[in-house]
C-alpha cells in the first residue's frame, strides 16, 4: 500500500455518494456543519480505519467542503493518508499535548480548524449520543466556537449506514464464511473438561485467520468479543468466558461474528452436553418456530414492528414472553457494539423495511436461571430476506 492510494474496500465513487447523502440529510436537518466522532462513521464517510478511537478525533463534514477533514492524533496522521480517500490537505493532525491534557483538548484544534475554514458561525452538528463523543467535547466546543449554533444530530450517518450498497453486502457475505467457520470450530471444541478460555481462544484466531487457501481472505477483529456464557450463565447474555472448564449437563450460549473490513455478521447457537432438559428442547423448537415466522414478515415494505409481531406471536401461543427487542441492523462497526443503533425489531418500530437493510435477528430467551440463544444475520431482498449464513439452527447436542 501507498499513501495517496485508494487502499479502501470500495471505489471513490461510492465514497462520492455517501457524501452526496450525507449531505442532503445535513440539509434536511438545518445543519452547515456535522462534525462525526463514531469511527464506524469516520470509516464510512473516508475509509479511515486505525485502532485510535481512544483519543478524540474527528471528520468534519460542511455543506461548503468538497471532502471531509480528518482530524486526529499527530500519531495517526500517516495512518489517516494510508486508510482513507482524503487529499492530503483534508487530513489535519495534533499535538501529543493535547492528547489526555487537562489544560488542553482535541476538540480546541477541530473548532479552530472549522473557525479558519470561515464555517464558525453556521449551524453545526454533532453526535451527542455517541460512545466517543464527551460532555467535555462539547463543552469545549461551545466555548471555541461562540458564535455557532449547536444542534444534536443523533445517527445520522448511522441511518445513511443502515441500507447498503452491493459492495458492502459483498463483504458481509465474505463475513458469512468466517462466521460458519467460527461457530463450527466452537461447536467441535465445546466438551466436558475443556477450559472455557481455550475455545475462547480457538473463536478469536479461527476469525482472525479468516479463510484460508487459495482464493481465501483473511478475518477482522470483533466489535464484541465472544459471548460465551455457560450453566447459569446462559440467562446472562453479555458474559464472556470464564477459565472453568465446560460441565456436563450444562448448556452455553455462543454468540460471535465473523468481521471482514469493519463488516461483521454475527450470529448465536446454543450447545448442551449431555441430555438436555425438555423445557430446553422445547424452546429451541419454539424459538426456530419463531425465527421461521418472523423471516416470512420480513420483506420490503413491512415494519420492523412486523417482525417482532410475527416472532413474538409464536412465543405468545406457547407461553411465552420476550421484553426485549428480537433484532437490531448491523454492518461496518468498531467496539463496543456490532449494531448500528437504528431499527430495532421489537413494539412500536415503524421502520419500514428496504431491501439492502442488514438485520441480526436475534430472539434469544433469557429466562431466570437458564437461557437459549439462536439467531441469525439476514438481508432484505427485493421480495424477502436472504440468509447470509448457513448453519443448522438445531440445538447442538453432545
Amino acid at each position: 500500500m501507498e499513501f495517496g492510494k485508494n487502499n479502501t474496500p470500495f471505489r471513490e465513487d461510492e465514497f462520492a455518494q455517501r457524501l452526496v447523502s450525507t449531505k442532503r440529510a445535513m440539509e434536511a436537518a438545518g445543519l452547515d456543519v456535522l462534525i462525526v466522532c463514531d469511527p464506524a462513521n469516520m470509516n464510512y464517510l473516508t475509509g479511515y480505519d486505525g485502532w485510535s478511537f481512544y483519543v478524540h478525533q474527528a471528520v468534519i463534514v460542511a455543506q461548503d467542503l468538497d471532502q471531509p477533514l480528518w482530524v486526529g492524533r499527530n500519531q495517526d496522521v500517516n495512518g489517516a493518508h494510508l486508510t482513507t480517500i482524503l487529499s492530503e490537505e483534508n487530513v489535519i493532525g495534533y499535538a501529543d499535548e493535547y492528547v489526555q491534557s487537562l489544560t488542553r483538548h482535541p476538540m480546541q484544534v477541530v473548532a479552530s480548524t472549522i473557525a479558519e475554514r470561515g464555517l464558525g458561525s453556521g449551524r453545526i452538528g454533532v453526535e451527542a449520543d455517541s460512545y466517543y463523543f464527551t460532555a467535555r467535547a462539547q463543552a469545549v466546543l461551545a466555548d471555541e466556537l461562540p458564535d455557532a449554533v449547536f444542534s444534536d444530530a443523533g445517527v445520522l450517518v448511522n441511518w445513511l449506514r443502515c441500507v447498503k450498497s452491493d459492495a458492502e453486502i459483498a463483504l458481509i457475505r465474505q463475513a458469512a464464511r468466517i462466521t460458519e467457520r467460527i461457530m463450527q470450530r466452537a461447536v467441535d471444541l465445546i466438551d466436558v473438561g475443556v477450559p472455557q478460555s481455550e475455545v475462547a481462544a480457538a473463536i478469536l484466531e479461527t476469525g482472525v485467520r479468516g479463510i484460508p487457501g487459495e482464493g481465501g481472505y483473511g478475518g477482522d477483529y470483533p466489535a464484541i468479543m465472544p459471548l460465551m456464557p455457560s450453566g447459569v450463565g446462559t440467562s446472562c447474555p453479555h458474559i464472556t468466558w470464564r477459565d472453568e472448564p465446560f460441565l456436563a449437563q450444562t448448556g452455553t450460549t455462543v454468540e460471535i461474528a465473523g468481521v471482514r473490513h469493519r463488516y461483521h455478521a454475527p450470529m448465536s447457537r446454543t450447545v448442551y452436553l449431555g441430555t438436555p432438559p425438555q423445557k430446553m428442547l422445547d424452546a429451541a423448537k419454539i424459538v426456530d418456530e419463531g425465527i421461521d415466522a418472523g423471516l416470512a414478515a420480513a420483506r420490503p415494505g413491512a415494519t420492523a414492528h412486523d417482525v417482532y409481531a410475527a416472532w413474538s406471536g409464536v412465543i405468545a401461543r406457547h407461553g411465552i414472553f420476550k421484553e426485549s427487542r428480537c433484532g437490531y441492523s448491523f454492518g461496518l462497526n468498531y467496539p463496543p457494539d456490532w449494531g448500528e443503533r437504528t431499527l430495532s425489531l421489537r413494539a412500536g418500530d415503524q421502520t419500514v423495511l428496504q431491501p439492502n437493510m442488514t438485520i441480526h435477528f436475534m430472539p434469544g430467551l433469557w429466562l431466570d436461571d437458564w437461557g437459549i440463544e439462536i439467531s441469525e444475520p439476514i438481508r432484505i431482498t427485493q421480495s424477502g430476506v436472504e440468509q447470509f449464513c448457513t448453519f443448522s439452527r438445531e440445538l447442538v447436542v453432545k
